[in-house]
């Protein structure tokens, strides 16, 4: 009789702290698990490619659709074929790809690849719920090749796109279209060292990405406009691109009292990860 009560209350112990473990997730875990859908908007932008990752990438239509907010470019990766129109503005909601990879964590900090396997199946079930095996499967991989290429170009996994409202193209910010008429600014070539003189703000030591987690130091050519802002980057290299261009400013540059565009080059410092 005691004998059998003992393996009871054991019994009973036991089943309670199973139930524990399985059904209380640490605050880490809730927190990471707690990544929510973010809203976009910008104007369409759609390329004719005959690639089949592009395909892929427009769940098999002909297209490539991008939307740029502001100066980010975002490859939109949609589930199914979506007909979009050139020029006009949209809202999509779904996922910026690599801010959720690097929310959801890498222990190793990039040093093993990247994105990780385990963090692009978690997107794509977070993004898209209720696809199947296999199509998630097709659906991470096509994720892997696209973000491993180009990591520092935004990827936004689409749950919905719809026409954006007049009222919201009206309250969204446009750029400042050039007035008519207006003459080209001429350009001309400074060295980094003396154009770096009239830098009011630039970008300060960041950490190295995980895609790139040795990195130090890179030296960006850019084209600073009249205004004193980056307007173009004139390089490919995916650290330059990583880099908050927007954030950059210098004096005005002029040359004979005349505004000028200036192409120069542009430290930028990492702090690499441990």
């Amino acid at each position: 009789m005691n004998r059998n009560l003992r393996i009871f209350c054991f019994l009973v112990l036991a089943l309670a702290a199973l139930g524990g473990c399985s059904t209380q997730p640490s605050a880490k875990q809730s927190k990471k698990a707690a990544i929510p859908p973010q809203k976009i908007q910008g104007k369409a932008q759609v390329l004719e490619e005959s690639g089949a990752g592009d395909a892929s990438m427009n769940g098999g239509g002909r297209s490539s659709v991008y939307l740029w907010v502001g100066d980010l470019r975002y490859r939109l990766f949609l589930r199914t074929p979506v007909e979009v129109l050139h020029g006009e503005q949209y809202v999509a909601e779904g996922f910026y790809a690599q801010k959720v990879i690097d929310d959801i964590g890498d222990p190793d900090e990039g040093k093993n690849g990247y994105p990780l396997r385990s963090s692009c199946d978690r997107l794509i079930r977070m993004a898209w719920g209720d696809v199947a095996f296999d199509e998630a499967d097709a659906l991470a991989s096509t994720l892997i090749t696209k973000v491993k290429r180009y990591p520092a170009r935004p990827v936004f996994l689409v749950r919905r796109l719809r026409l954006a409202t007049a009222e919201e193209v009206a309250a969204s910010p446009e750029p400042k279209k050039a007035a008519a008429g207006e003459k080209d600014v001429p350009e001309v070539e400074v060295a980094a060292e003396k154009e770096n003189a009239f830098l009011i703000n630039g970008p300060a030591v960041q950490a190295a990405p995980l895609w790139e987690p040795k990195a130090e130091a890179i030296r960006c050519k850019v084209v600073i406009d009249e205004e004193g802002k980056i307007s173009e980057l004139a390089t490919g290299a995916q650290l330059c691109e990583s880099v908050a261009w927007s954030q950059v400013r210098y004096q005005p540059p002029v040359k004979a009292g005349h505004p000028v565009k200036v192409i120069t080059e542009v430290n930028v410092r990492f702090e690499p990860r441990k």
